[in-house]
């Protein structure tokens, strides 16, 4: 059975979100847990809390066990993009990109495998 969860609207580039989402796609959920606990950086706590959500939304909707679970899919995506200026020399501005993410992390229990495409 597959859980997911969406962490929307995080104020972070998804350029910085994907190196954290890499590392734990394809772990055990909870090894994907113990691997974002050591890592000291913003985008290792806004993954972490995605995935305790979506450990969460299995074991109380669905009855599954955390320690059969396994992170299928990890992804951050670009949310909306906040557009400001910073103003330059001779009445010029430069254009200043706030980004965003979405985060969406999958977790399966591998007993539905066969129905998949």
């Amino acid at each position: 059975m597959r859980v997911q969860a969406i962490y929307k609207n995080f104020r972070m580039s998804p350029q910085k979100m994907r190196e954290m989402v890499r590392q734990i796609q394809g772990l055990p959920a909870l090894q994907a847990q113990a691997v974002l606990a050591v890592v000291p950086r913003k985008s290792a706590r806004a993954v972490a809390k995605t995935l305790n959500s979506a450990i969460a939304n299995a074991e109380n909707n669905n009855n599954l066990k955390a320690e059969n679970l396994r992170v299928i899919e990890a992804v951050a995506g670009a949310a909306t993009t906040f557009k400001r200026f910073q103003p330059k020399a001779r009445g010029s501005a430069g254009p200043i990109l706030k980004r965003g993410c979405h985060i969406k992390i999958v977790l399966s229990d591998g007993l539905d495998e066969g129905n998949e495409n």
